[in-house]
């Protein structure tokens, strides 16, 4: 990896996820939801709904989360006992199927493509994790291995009366 990782005490923070829940709730989602998803798993321990709010980006009608955790956050391993989730993004919300993805080089694609769409919020969450400015495919590959995402497509629609398997 290229360049030193800032100390803890300096690294990008996001807002509360309790605020991002409230800012939802109190009906400002068409402005955070520019941003931020807020994407409910099925806890894999526990059976009850967990909320997480991530950043994302809409990509031909599906929604793509990433975690800088990897396959250690919570939400993902939600996803990989249970894909089905619910998403409500701005005034929307849908049920989901979630796709794991650890391939680190669909992740570089992603991360690309977020540098397109925000160039300087992306290169400072880059360069807080120790990675240069404009990295090169190979650095941005080399990240990506120790990173998961999930690409979240609408479920298809369950006959009346039909449970969900």
């Amino acid at each position: 990896m290229c360049g030193t990782a800032l100390p803890e005490s300096e690294k990008l923070r996001p807002p509360p996820s309790r605020l991002i829940k409230v800012l939802y709730a109190i009906g400002l989602g068409r402005l955070i939801g520019r941003m931020i998803v807020l994407l409910t798993t099925t806890g894999r321990k526990s059976g009850l709904p967990r909320v997480t709010p991530l950043q994302y980006e809409e990509i031909d009608g599906a929604i793509y989360v990433a975690s800088a955790r990897g396959t250690k956050s919570d939400w993902f391993r939600n996803i990989l006992a249970n894909p089905r989730v619910n998403v409500r993004v701005k005034s929307r919300r849908f049920e989901g199927i979630a796709e794991p993805v650890t391939d680190p080089v669909r992740i570089a694609d992603f991360i690309e493509l977020r540098l397109r769409r925000h160039r300087k919020m992306i290169n400072a969450i880059l360069r807080a994790d120790g990675m240069p400015s404009n990295p090169s495919r190979a650095e941005l590959e080399e990240y990506s291995a120790k990173l998961a995402m999930a690409i979240i497509r609408p479920a298809p629609a369950q006959p009346t009366g039909q449970p969900y398997a």
